[in-house]
């Protein structure tokens, strides 16, 4: 199927033990990306090393963790093109375990899917989200929609949750900003508002339950929460049927150089504003990824 499409590359959504020899003696010369979550922090790096070295492998490190399968897949291709290891209109191969078994049954690779990256990326290529990581570092970014896509994906206590993130240029941020309520985060140290940890990431799914938006800096630190977000900026672009919290991202991501992360209530969708603009839509175990015009579809074998 490589050879006949051809594709540009072939990704294995790895969990637990491969036989790295064999896989690379099937795929021969082929271009081979590998996902695999960090859940074994035991293995020396200079391992991982190895194998890239012995095999010619690309890892794409995934944080650990019951993230559904379409989701990991799109952070892994993101990531490829974020390091150059994929060119934006790539076409991918995916192998991966995708059907449920029981708990006690052994588990391998049993679905196969065709990623179109498309042909354009044209609000943020490589080189733009490296020029981005001058301003919001990528693990704040990564952490803030890894947060908002499990919020969107399972709500708090059955019940769906929409909320807003508003990441970076923070002082500026704040002159739009006014407290709805009290502020959960005051009189906490930097470390418990982290929201890099894991815990901390936890405890703001029940914080996301509340009115407002939530203020990150660019390093991650949580600065306040219920949060009514009103910049004066109306020069932009939005989709009909998007409501007053996706207007409020479109409009401080517009008048300062913050980064506005969004859960849709309705539907759990995430999406990324930049400068006015959606350049980040994530559904939730749906067609996982739309970054700009780079159109990622999945069509499952």
């Amino acid at each position: 199927m490589a050879d006949s499409l051809p594709a540009d590359a072939v990704l294995v959504m790895a969990e637990g033990p491969m036989d790295w020899a064999a896989l690379r003696k099937v795929m021969g010369k082929r271009h081979l990306l590998v996902a695999q979550a960090e859940d074994e922090p035991e293995r020396p790096f200079r391992e991982k090393e190895k194998l890239q070295k012995d095999y010619d492998l690309g890892f794409l490190e995934l944080e650990a963790g019951p993230t559904p399968i379409q989701e990991r897949m799109s952070l892994a291709l993101l990531d490829a093109v974020r390091t150059e290891k994929l060119r934006p209109g790539a076409v991918v191969i995916v192998i991966y375990n995708g059907i449920e078994t029981r708990e006690d049954a052994t588990t391998g690779m049993d679905s196969l899917s065709i990623i179109r990256l498309g042909e354009h990326l044209e609000l943020l290529s490589a080189k733009e989200l490296k020029r981005l990581a001058t301003q919001v570092p990528l693990e704040t970014l990564q952490a803030v929609v890894e947060l908002a896509t499990q919020i969107g994906r399972e709500g708090r206590e059955g019940q769906p949750i929409g909320t807003m993130f508003v990441v970076g240029d923070t002082a500026k941020v704040l002159k739009y900003s006014q407290p709805m309520n009290f502020n959960p985060f005051r009189g906490y140290s930097a470390k418990e508002r982290d929201l890099r940890n894991p815990v901390v990431r936890e405890q703001i799914k029940d914080i996301a339950k509340l009115e407002g938006g939530l203020i990150i800096r660019r390093d991650g630190i949580t600065v306040a929460a219920c949060m009514r977000v009103e910049a004066p900026e109306r020069a932009f672009n939005l989709s009909m049927g998007l409501g007053t919290r996706h207007a409020a991202a479109s409009a401080i991501s517009k008048a300062t150089r913050a980064i506005a992360v969004t859960v849709s209530q309705s539907t759990g969708v995430v999406r990324l504003f930049q400068g006015g603009e959606v350049v980040l839509r994530i559904e939730p175990m749906a067609r996982p990824l739309l970054f700009g015009h780079f159109h990622l579809q999945a069509e499952s074998i």
